[in-house]
Parts: C-alpha cells; sequence; structure tokens
C-alpha cells in the first residue's frame, strides 16, 4: 500500500512543504513577559471595579435602659451658669477637666455631604427636660431614621442669655449649662479627629449627624447623670466622640464663636450655647420640645403631652413626619 508523501514536487522538481508541516515560530521572551503583564493588569482592574463594597451604617441607636412637668424658658430668675475657673473646680460636681483613660478606638470613616437641596429640621430643647427626652426617643430619632440624609437637622438648646456679661441662665441649673454645652461641642467637633485643631482648614468637617444626635441621646437618656464624668465618657466613647476634644471644648472659657481653625478661636461650648440660645430666642422657641420642620412650627412637647402638632395632631407620629420631609424634599430636588 502507498503512503501519503509528506510533501511534493512540482513540475521543476522543487519539493513544497504542506502547511502544517511548517511549524509557527515560537514566541520571543518578551513578547510573552508584555502577554503576562497585560492579562495581570485587566484582572486588577477587573477586581477594584467590580468588588463588593460595605454599606455605610446610617442607623441611630436608642438606647432606652424630672420630674419636672414642662419646661419652658424661665420668666423669673433661674441658677445662673457662670463660665468656672480652673481652680473652683475640684469641688463641683460639674467640672469637666480630668483627664480621658487609655482607651483603643477604632478609626473614624470620613463622610461626605450630599449636594442636594436639604429640608430644615431643627429640635429646641433643655439637656435636663423629660419632655426633651420624649421629644428625642418618640419622634425625632425615629424619623432621623429614614430621612437623616434629605434634612438639614440642627439640635438647638433654650436658655437665658445676658447681652451684657457672659452669664447664661439655664431653667435646670448650671449642670444643665453644660449638657447644653457637650451636645453642641460634639455636634461641631472636627472630623476625623485631630491632635492640634489651629492647623485645621476652615471648611474642614464636622461630626456626622448619626454620631452627634446618638451622643445626645445617649446624656438625655440619663439626663439626671449629666455631667457625671463617667457617664460623660460612657457616652462619648460609645459613638466615636473624641473625649479629649469634647472636655477641652466644654470648659474652654472664651466667649468668641470660632471653629479652632487657622486664624479662629478655639472651639468654645461657652459660646456655641449662647449663639444656640440666641437662635431658639430669635424663632420664639421658648417650650422644650420644639421641632419645627421648614421653618414652622411641626410639634410642641410640654408636660409630658404633645400639642400644637402639625396635621391635626398627627405630627407627633414619626411617619407623618418622615413623609412630610420626603414630599418637600421630592419638590425641591
Amino acid at each position: 500500500m502507498e503512503t501519503l508523501p509528506l510533501y511534493t514536487e512540482d513540475a521543476h522538481g522543487v519539493s513544497e512543504k504542506p502547511r502544517w508541516a511548517t511549524p509557527h515560530p515560537r514566541p520571543s521572551r518578551n513578547t510573552m513577559i508584555w502577554r503576562y503583564f497585560v492579562v495581570v493588569c485587566f484582572l486588577i482592574c477587573y477586581y477594584l471595579l467590580l468588588r463588593p463594597t460595605e454599606a455605610p451604617c446610617t442607623s441611630l441607636n436608642c438606647y432606652t435602659p424630672c420630674d419636672t412637668p414642662g419646661c419652658a424658658a424661665p420668666d423669673a430668675p433661674v441658677d445662673r451658669f457662670t463660665p468656672f475657673e480652673p481652680e473652683q473646680s475640684q469641688d463641683e460636681n460639674y467640672e469637666l477637666d480630668y483627664e480621658q483613660p487609655k482607651t483603643n478606638q477604632r478609626p473614624l470613616a470620613t463622610t461626605s455631604d450630599y449636594t442636594q437641596t436639604k429640608v430644615p429640621l431643627e429640635a429646641h430643647i433643655m439637656s435636663k427636660c423629660p419632655d426633651a427626652q420624649d421629644c428625642l426617643q418618640k419622634l425625632v430619632l425615629p424619623a432621623m431614621e429614614q430621612i437623616s440624609d434629605k434634612v438639614n437637622f440642627n439640635l438647638s438648646f433654650i436658655a437665658s442669655v445676658s447681652s451684657k456679661t457672659s452669664e447664661i441662665e439655664c431653667m435646670h441649673g448650671p449642670g444643665e449649662c453644660i449638657g447644653d454645652m457637650l451636645m453642641l461641642c460634639a455636634a461641631n467637633l472636627p472630623f476625623p479627629p485631630t491632635a492640634d485643631e489651629s492647623l485645621l482648614p476652615q471648611t474642614y468637617p464636622r461630626t456626622p449627624i448619626i454620631r452627634s444626635l446618638g451622643f445626645a441621646n445617649c446624656l438625655i437618656n440619663d439626663f439626671s447623670q449629666i455631667p457625671d464624668r463617667e457617664f460623660v465618657h460612657q457616652c462619648a466613647m460609645e459613638h466615636g466622640i473624641d473625649f479629649e476634644a469634647l472636655n477641652k471644648c466644654a470648659s474652654q472659657q472664651g466667649d468668641k464663636l470660632g471653629g479652632g481653625g487657622q486664624g479662629e478661636p478655639s472651639l468654645s461650648g461657652l459660646a456655641l450655647l449662647r449663639e444656640s440660645a440666641l437662635r431658639s430666642q430669635s424663632v420664639g422657641a421658648r417650650i422644650s420640645c420644639t421641632v419645627r420642620l421648614d421653618e414652622s412650627v411641626w410639634c410642641i412637647r410640654d408636660g409630658g403631652e404633645w400639642r400644637d402638632c402639625a396635621q391635626k395632631g398627627d405630627g407627633a407620629n414619626p411617619q407623618a413626619l418622615i413623609e412630610e420631609v420626603k414630599r418637600l424634599w421630592e419638590e425641591r430636588n
């Protein structure tokens, strides 16, 4: 039997090999290295673009484990709070100038602000008022769980401010003034925390509302302990608030408003409380707690009862507040 030839000869006697009999030349070493490099780059880009990301936490922890029937701006003289001097603070139970216990904290993440037009939402309270506790825990916090990204929330305080001196009068005494300052300081501290505020630019971000409002709720949940040092420290640790910076702000003697950044006075709880109290006076908020939505009174908690609430009294329902905020949000964005 004849076998197939591996190649044939043409008429001129020249042999010609078939195509499959001639192997392709092997790529050079440089070519192979370049191909591997392209494959590795593709895999890295695929991982960076398609890997899952962790969703940010947006939960407000409401801690639940005075007797005053109502908390309104005083018409008669009440206990006055005067900025305390360092030498007189040793015997006062409301002094905050103490050392911070050494603890290990997880790094705090940065946040970014939305560019949309947010709806103004404000709660005017006194830090040692039972009605303020009910107001935050029964209305404000449940609503903020769902609308924190849609509102420009502000926690303001009710107190009597002197236009001639640095004295501030609080209905429930000096301890309440310190409680007010602690909550204001927590909301205005630089975030992430920094060791030297004097080096910060004026536009440096401040504490996210999820943290500062959670801290305020922690304090007001057991307001009789304000401003006990261990109690304040525990609440600060639970919500990622820099306690050393908080203590410095609340103990600041300066009465000039500033953020502690470049060319600004140090962050002062006293100045923040003065500004906040004047803000409450300017909008006519005298009762703790008064909730205002879009610059109008939404609901008032007074003497353990809701009154003057929007939507024929249904404004005390968190769901009603949520729906109204969403409606206003959709109109403006």
